[in-house]
């Protein structure tokens, strides 16, 4: 903004009502020949580097540094004099003064509220109070904030609002702010974990034309050119294997969107971003050991040590992390050792638990929802719970020691699972036969059960090599690392039912 001509009238003559007199401050700047959205602003300075780069600045004490900072104005005392700038570094404060700035200048303080987006021109000074501070010799309107702030004193409390509006979130909880400069902070850092243990970056499709690669209710959406329904994405499982069979490489890893029309909670959303990766020649133990090490390496990023706080507890993600079977964890809450039951006598053990299990699940079913009833929320501190039944794991390499069991892990921390892994299946005509039980349980209701996907198939004819695979949800590690209990708190636009008119 230069400095084109004065008001020669009070900005806001008699106007009560914020919002009035924001637009009647806009319609005074237009006339005075301002333009209150400028194209851009030469800043030279954010306010976090200011702040570090003159720490040792004493109280009282003036320079000749001259920079150029802007911001959102976040506070303005002394009509005007004072203004705390806020950019996404930090604060810093504006003096406006009459011995710096012309009369001219300091007109144009008139026009700025709360909320405003700013430019100043300045030298450094600390002031005797000891704040940090930028002597201005100008001031521009950058972008004139039409809506007003919420009171600072009580900031943005309504949950609801903060996560619809969640650029106002931003503005004016640093908290929230944090948390998703850690989410990205996470993601930079498990990208490049991932590459210095060889793996290589992919993308694979978000629309697929068979579902499959995990359990779950899909999304269905429709293709116009092509006449054809699409699922979007639950999981890029095949896809991925379908690139260590065609030998891209020996590890590849894809930080992913998936969607699953289930119901959302304080741990679940229905749009979610996990990495899934797959490593040839590895089996499950060795996956165990890289989920352990790409935690603790994402951990030491973000709070510097391996002992971290959540919700008034220390979580150790220090190694080893506890590895147990889920029927010995079974076994060891409710005492009923489930190996030697059949199907019958794995439903008649959950009635006699007080377990509710659907009348068609199978001996597998019925074991993970009891896991889920009463061991789940207790595996606090990091554990790794291996060997599930073959009965809920259609891609996992059956056990080598135990025909009823496959070699796959989740691990839990927290009471959550957080990763799911398998030593992969590769036998051809096993994930045949695998995908047809699935279609069987299709056919009797099971909406979360797989179809045959046959070319994967024809993928795994040509020759998977032994193979580890994984998965880990990024919403609920960056839930445990920035100790936020609902996983609305770590996603920038969480899913939400949409308002009415």
């Amino acid at each position: 903004m230069s400095d084109k001509a004065t008001a020669t009238q009070n900005p806001t003559p008699a106007i009560t009502d914020p919002r009035e007199a924001k637009a009647h401050k806009l319609s005074l700047l237009k006339a005075a020949g301002y333009d209150p959205y400028p194209h851009k602003f030469d800043r030279t300075h954010k306010a976090g580097d200011l702040q570090d780069k003159y720490k040792d600045l004493e109280s009282g004490v003036e320079t000749e540094d001259r920079v150029a900072v802007a911001g959102r104005i976040m506070a303005m005392r002394n009509n005007g004099m004072f203004l705390d700038l806020n950019d996404p570094t930090g604060k810093i404060q504006v003096f406006c003064h009459k011995d710096s700035m012309s009369e001219e200048q300091l007109k144009k303080l008139d026009f700025m509220d709360i909320g405003d987006i700013i430019g100043a021109v300045g030298t450094i000074r600390r002031t005797p109070r000891g704040e940090l501070s930028v002597r201005a010799h100008d001031v521009d309107m950058l972008t004139k904030s039409l809506l007003v702030l919420p009171e600072k004193h009580h900031g943005l409390t309504d949950v609801e609002q903060r996560y619809r509006q969640r650029y106002l979130d931003l503005i004016m909880n640093d908290d929230s702010r944090q948390k998703l400069l850690t989410r990205s902070k996470i993601i930079s850092t498990i990208r490049r974990f991932m590459e210095e243990q060889g793996a290589i970056e992919v993308e694979t499709p978000m629309m697929h034309p068979i579902l499959g690669g995990a359990s779950a209710k899909p999304f269905v959406t429709h293709h116009n050119a092509l006449d054809a329904d699409f699922f979007l994405r639950i999981a890029p499982e095949l896809y991925l294997k379908r690139l260590i069979v065609g030998g891209l490489a020996d590890a590849v890893f894809e930080i992913n969107r998936n969607f699953r029309n289930e119901g959302i909670s304080y741990k679940h959303n229905p749009e979610f971003t996990m990495i899934e990766s797959y490593h040839a020649y590895k089996d499950y133990f060795d996956v165990m050991e890289l989920i352990e090490k790409l935690v603790q390496t994402v951990a030491l990023a973000v709070h510097g040590t391996l002992e971290i706080p959540f919700e008034g507890q220390m979580i150790n993600l220090a190694s080893p992390w506890a590895r147990k079977s889920m029927v010995d964890l079974v076994k060891e809450e409710t005492g009923v050792d489930f190996m030697p039951l059949d199907a019958a006598g794995a439903h008649a053990a959950a009635k006699q638990l007080g377990v509710f299990v659907e009348p068609k699940a199978n001996w597998g079913q019925v074991v993970e929802t009891i896991f889920g009833e009463k061991v789940e929320d207790k595996l606090i501190q990091p554990t790794h719970v291996i060997d599930h039944p073959l009965d809920i794991s259609p891609l996992s390499k059956v056990h080598r020691n135990n025909p009823r069991l496959v070699e796959r892990f989740e691990s839990y921390i927290n009471g959550w699972e957080l990763a799911n892994a398998f030593t992969e299946l590769n036998d051809p005509q096993i994930q045949h036969d695998r995908f047809m039980d699935q279609v069987a349980q299709r056919e009797e209701g099971n909406e979360e059960a797989m179809m045959v996907d046959h070319d994967f198939v024809t993928a795994l004819e040509y020759g998977l090599p032994p193979t580890g695979g994984w998965g880990m949800g990024i919403d609920r590690l960056t839930m445990l690392m920035t100790n936020s209990h609902n996983i609305r708190e770590v996603i920038a636009f969480p899913t939400l039912k949409p308002l009415k008119n």
